[in-house]
Formats: C-alpha cells, structure tokens, sequence
C-alpha cells in the first residue's frame, strides 16, 4: 500500500509538470505570434512556406538580377595565374510567397536567411573565397511588398585569369568573372545583368599597383553541362600592365650597360686589363639583370616574353663589343708576329746574299771561264718538270693564302674605328623594328 501511494504521488507530479510545460509553449506561441503582429502584413507570412522549393515551383524559371560593386582587387599573380577581388554581390528575385501589405520594405536579420531559399549562386573557376564575418556574417535580407528579395553578400574570391605573357611587360590581360547556378539549370533559375553594363561599378575607380583597368563589359552566356544547360552570366574586363617601372628597372639599365661596353672602343688594343675589365664587367651585370627579371614570373613558364628577347639583344651586343677586342687584339698580335718575322727574314737575306757575293767574287778570281764550254744542247730538262702532285699542292697553299689574306684584317686599328658606328647604328634600328613591334602589333 505504501508502495502504491508514492506511486501515485509520482504520477500525479509527472502530469501537473507536463501541463505546466504545455502552458509555458501555448504562452510562448502567443508571444510569438503577438510579435509577428507587430509587423503589419506579416502574421501569415511563413504560413506554409517551404524553403526547400523554389518560388514558382514547377512553373516558369525564377529569374534573378545581380549587381556587382568591386572594392579592390588585392592582387594580380603571373605565376599562379589569378586575381584577387573583393566584391558587393547583389542579387535580387520575386517571391509570391513572400507577398505583404503596404508599400514598404522591411530589412531583417541575416541570420533568417537560413529560413528563406535563395539561390545557390557560385563563382566559376574560383580557386577560392570566403564571406566576410566580421563583425558578424556580410549578409543582408531586405523584404519588399511585392515580394522582391534583395539579398546582399560581401565576398573575396581568388579566381582564374588564364594570361598571354608572350608580350609582358607590354600586354594586356584579359580577365573574367564568371556567376552561375551551382544546381538549377536553366529550366529553373535564369540569371540576367540588373542594368546591362551599369550593374557592374567600381572597376573605373581601382588604383592598382601594375595595371590599369582599360575598358569592361558584361555578358549573358549559356553554359552546357552533363547536368543541363545553365544561365552564365560574364563580367570581362581588360588590364594593360603600366610599362613604365619596367623601363626604369630593366630598359633603362640593360640599355646603359650596352652603351657602357662601347666605351672600350675609345681604349687603346694595348690596354688589356682596362678593356677586358670593362666587357667583362658588362657581361656579367647583363647575366645578373636578366635573371633578376624572371624573379616574380614562374621558372616553368614556357613564354619567351618581349623583355627577355630585349635583354637577349642587349647580352648580344655587350658579348659582342667583348669579341670585337679579342678579335682585334688578335689581329695586332698577329700583325706585329708577322711583322718581326718579316724583319727578320729581311736580316738574313741580307747576310746570306753578302755571304755569296764575296764566295763568287773570289770564286772568280780562282777559276778561269774561258776554260768551260756549256753547251745548251747537252742540258737534259726532264728533271726540271714538276709532278702533278706537286702542282696541286702549290696551286692549293697558294689559294688558301690568298683566302687568308682577303679575310685577314691589314689595319687592327680599323675594327675600332668601324665598331663605334656599326654597334650604336645597329642597336638603333634593332630597338626602332622592336618596340615597333610589340607596341604596335
């Protein structure tokens, strides 16, 4: 008995607590609808809402403008291939389920966007991004009578930006930012630009550090897929890269060390040290400068880019001006060789011819001609014919000196003198048909 007594004591508490707690929910229901009172029209708005379906489920497409405030773009990578960009992602629809009284528009919380569909809009070929969450998440949920969303999101995205360096630094980039439905194909969700160009703003406003914006347009583009066809909407836009720090730190300098080299034509062939010092020392801050100039692009890259046939032209005329002197050096060299052999040659012909002189004077004095009778019928000349090896021989070693001769420089001293207008002339014209080139085609 005593049993049952506390048995019943026990349920008894059980049923008075439940019905306290389905008190506390019944007076925290009218609480809610009370506050949802508040708000003029919008006591049934949730009233069977499905967030799960579209708006117009199964019927016409949703259609759904965007808007884009860019705010920066932070950086702009040759060797990763992208940019990165802060963007205002606007993007506004209609919702019949969503329509209230008046002529008003009410902006929410953005944390009730996870009770509303909205559009599983994405960045195509984002390497990645991220929402913005401080202080708290960068979403607005404004409500309009008719039943226009607006739904706001502050995002920084690092995307593709496939890039022609073939002509860097003298190139334009042209980049892409590219928005489509991740699941609903166009069936379902159409996407269209706001304002046509004008829905995209803030590009003409951006300093960057290495570009210029040049001119942008948006478009509306259908992307087929395995999964359906879907609306694709385009923001394109041009950056021509600012040429002049690279004249400053490249040109300029490449340029002064070609025109340094030719100070060695003005240099005596007997200054060794001093010429070979100056072509030396240029060749070597011509290597240093162009492999300071891939520093910021990949090593891989395959392009052969408009600065590195610069700095090839400048490497080859500075290695050029080297050769120039060795060949003259040589030349002098080889002109004073043959010059002292010459002497020489002279010194012992003299001596030789003297010698037989006087043996033939005096041989004459000793020996009586009259006594010798020569006769020409007696002279055999069949030893006298040369053989035809012989022939060839010397007609060839007299061929090959004439060759050596007409190549062989007579006056050392011509090459620098020829060298100060051929280097400048030539790097001139090389420079004109360059940046002719490259600037204009």
């Amino acid at each position: 008995m005593y049993c049952n007594f506390h048995h019943w004591i026990f349920v008894c508490l059980c049923i008075l607590t439940s019905r306290i707690c389905i008190q506390g929910n019944q007076s925290n229901i009218e609480t809610n609808r009370n506050d949802k009172l508040s708000l003029p029209g919008f006591e049934n708005l949730t009233a069977g809402y499905n967030k799960f379906l579209r708006p117009n489920f199964g019927g016409e497409p949703v259609q759904i403008a965007l808007t884009l405030d860019i705010a920066s773009i932070s950086s702009i990578s040759e060797s990763n291939m992208d940019y990165t960009a802060t963007i205002y992602l606007r993007q506004r629809w209609t919702d019949q389920r969503l329509v209230f009284e008046g002529n008003k528009s009410f902006t929410l919380d953005a944390r009730l966007v996870e009770f509303l569909w909205v559009p599983d809009t994405y960045i195509v070929e984002s390497k990645k991004s991220f929402l913005h969450e401080v202080t708290v998440g960068n979403r607005l949920i404004r409500l309009f009578s008719n039943g226009t969303v607006l739904y706001a999101l502050r995002i920084t995205t690092t995307v593709t930006c496939n890039m022609d360096l073939s002509k860097y630094p003298m190139d334009t980039q042209t980049c892409k930012l590219q928005l489509e439905s991740w699941g609903y194909d166009g069936s379902d969700v159409e996407f269209t630009w706001l304002r046509g160009n004008d829905s995209v703003r803030g590009l003409e406003n951006l300093r960057l550090a290495q570009y210029t914006v040049q001119r942008y347009f948006t478009l509306v583009t259908k992307s087929q897929q395995e999964t359906g066809n879907y609306t694709r909407l385009v923001l394109q836009f041009e950056l021509r890269r600012n040429v002049l720090y690279f004249i400053l730190e490249t040109y300029v300098p490449s340029t002064f060390l070609v025109i340094l080299s030719w100070v060695s034509f003005w240099i005596s062939l007997d200054s060794v040290p001093a010429r070979t010092c100056i072509g030396v020392t240029t060749v070597l801050s011509m290597t240093t400068l162009m492999i300071g100039s891939r520093t910021s692009l990949p090593s891989t890259n395959c392009f052969i880019k408009a600065i590195d046939v610069y700095l090839g032209i400048c490497f080859s005329f500075v290695f050029g001006a080297l050769l120039e002197y060795a060949v003259a050096h040589y030349s002098s060299s080889q002109k004073m060789a043959a010059k002292d052999r010459g002497t020489s040659k002279e010194v012992e012909e003299v001596n030789i011819t003297n010698i037989i002189n006087s043996s033939i004077s005096s041989f004459k004095r000793k020996i009586s001609f009259a006594t010798i009778e020569i006769s020409g019928d007696n002279v055999n000349y069949s030893d006298l014919t040369m053989k035809t090896s012989d022939k060839f021989k010397f007609i060839f070693r007299d061929k090959m000196g004439r060759i050596v001769d007409y190549f062989t420089i007579q006056n050392p001293s011509n090459v620098d003198r020829y060298s100060k207008l051929l280097f400048p002339l030539v790097f001139m014209l090389v420079n004109v048909f360059y940046w002719a080139y490259y600037l204009y085609f």
